[in-house]
């Protein structure tokens, strides 16, 4: 009877594994022609904020997580990691961007035994109100001009074996610049699977796979002369212009991870992580993140890594970064810190708190 039970889960593990495989070789059959196509060119993508990653670890690896995203953070690198947390877990982003910008994340995640992990985030990018400017007063005409982008979505993931997991998200984008905004729905799909060889983690995933957006609003309102060769007609008809629509910025990571303390060596208290991800975005050339970290005791973590490995007039480059893990009460604390290069836009410090309940 024993036999045959086993028999049966191990059919069923196989069966699951088949239908993920299934699954993500059918995204990946329909994103294919969209990523090979390059249509949108280099910049020229929508919400290109959605391409600002998401906790202070993963910056710290230089990105290099579609393994190693096993935390809240999963929602945004590879939504199969959710699988893992065994907490509810609240994860809170919050850094200075680019230009004065600000950037925030914030999320939440539940595990339900037997049911799967459940992902509910939040991420917004605004700016300082800017002074309008036209071709009468180029220094600006006393109107101030406010834009900002954000995404809201839900995550599920669930472990299909204790080696085997899948995940996807589905979100709503937005965003605005004056009196005119453009909106879009998308999803993220990925899988992670831990092999028997030495436990080397496989992971990939697509990001952002969805509409295009359009911008919409009463500043396209014009006024226009439809017959500038004749006298005598209304030369302010009420007009509307219409704009382009534009892709989403998809995002296809392969990565591999292996810890080289514990599993080739059997150090027992330290790991030590290398991991690189490989990179196929719609709007630019393919390249590499690498990444490393080493823990002591669980407690206490040093990282680096490097960006956008290998891509022309890249702005990426070299990112340290440090992280605690402290028990208060009955709450673990993980607080984490990075440095990120980002060339000649100068370097900049990263912190994320994830709160495990």
């Amino acid at each position: 009877m024993n036999k045959r039970v086993k028999l049966l889960q191990q059919r069923t593990s196989a069966g699951n594994l088949l239908l993920a495989a299934a699954v993500l070789l059918f995204l990946l059959a329909g994103t294919a022609p969209l990523l090979a196509q390059k249509v949108s060119g280099v910049g020229t993508s929508s919400a290109a904020f959605l391409k600002i990653g998401v906790g202070a670890r993963a910056l710290g690896m230089g990105e290099a997580v579609a393994t190693q995203a096993e935390d809240a953070t999963a929602m945004f690198w590879n939504p199969a990691g959710l699988a893992k947390i065994e907490r509810m877990q609240i994860l809170l982003n919050h850094y200075d961007y680019l230009a004065d910008m600000s950037f925030e994340f914030a999320g939440i995640a539940i595990p339900v035994r037997n049911v799967g992990s459940f992902g509910l985030f939040f991420s917004y990018l605004g700016m300082p109100d800017i002074e309008r400017t036209t071709i009468t007063y180029p220094d600006g005409n006393g109107e101030m001009v406010s834009a900002s982008s954000f995404a809201a979505g839900l995550s599920y993931a669930r472990s299909l074996t204790d080696r085997f997991a899948i995940g996807g998200s589905a979100k709503l984008i937005h965003e605005s610049i004056w009196h005119s905004d453009a909106s879009g729905l998308a999803m993220d799909v990925g899988i992670q699977y831990r092999t028997f060889f030495k436990n080397l983690k496989i992971g990939m995933s697509i990001s952002n796979f969805g509409s295009d957006m359009q911008i919409e609003g009463r500043d396209m309102l014009v006024q226009h002369d439809i017959d500038q060769t004749s006298d005598g007609n209304n030369g302010s008809i009420n007009a509307q212009l219409s704009t382009d629509q534009f892709p989403l910025p998809i995002l296809f990571r392969v990565g591999l991870s292996a810890n080289l303390a514990e599993d080739f060596f059997g150090i027992q208290e330290h790991d030590f992580i290398v991991a690189v991800d490989a990179i196929h975005p719609s709007d630019n050339k393919e390249y590499l993140n690498v990444g490393a970290e080493y823990t002591f005791k669980q407690l206490l973590s040093l990282r680096g890594g490097y960006r956008q490995l290998f891509l022309a007039d890249t702005q990426g480059g070299l990112t340290l970064g440090m992280g605690l893990h402290a028990r208060v009460l009955r709450t673990e604390v993980m607080f984490d810190y990075a440095m990120i290069d980002y060339g000649l836009l100068d370097r900049q410090n990263k912190f994320s708190l994830i709160l495990a309940l």
